[in-house]
């Protein structure tokens, strides 16, 4: 009986120590998610400085096609805040582009800016609206 106490202690002592010695499973590490570009607003002032640095920069509109037609700054394009819903609009082709977006009051370009950021896009700065835009504007 004492040799086969000493049987079962001796198995024990195995299985308890190859158990220590196999590898152990390895971790990868969990991807941190992506960071979130946050709504950002900055004055006409500071648009205007943005526009005249010669960086490239898309000044968006998202007024009304009439309202554009009316008066718009130079080089803009149009993209109605209505238009932009959860896909990339076709005009904004890089998620990445620095992108200053204005409309009348700024109401709609605060819920454009927001908008174009849950849908992807990284760079995007609200700037307000004509109404405070003391520069120029033209039309076509």
């Amino acid at each position: 009986m004492k040799k086969l106490g000493q049987f079962f202690l001796l198995a024990l002592s195995a299985l308890t120590l190859s158990a220590c010695a196999a590898p152990a499973a390895k971790m990868e590490p969990t991807p941190s998610p992506a960071p979130t570009a946050e709504y950002k607003k900055i004055t006409a002032a500071d648009a205007k400085e943005r526009m005249d640095s010669g960086d490239e920069i898309v000044i968006l509109d998202v007024r009304t096609k009439e309202e554009f037609d009316a008066g718009h700054i130079a080089g803009a394009i149009l993209v109605p805040n209505e238009t932009i819903l959860d896909q990339q609009p076709d005009l904004l082709p890089d998620l990445d582009a620095e992108i200053l977006v204005y409309c009348r009051s700024g109401n709609r370009s605060a819920q454009a800016a927001k908008k174009l950021l849950a849908i992807g896009y990284t760079n995007v700065v609200d700037f307000g609206g004509m109404i405070d835009w003391p520069y120029e504007v033209v039309t076509d």
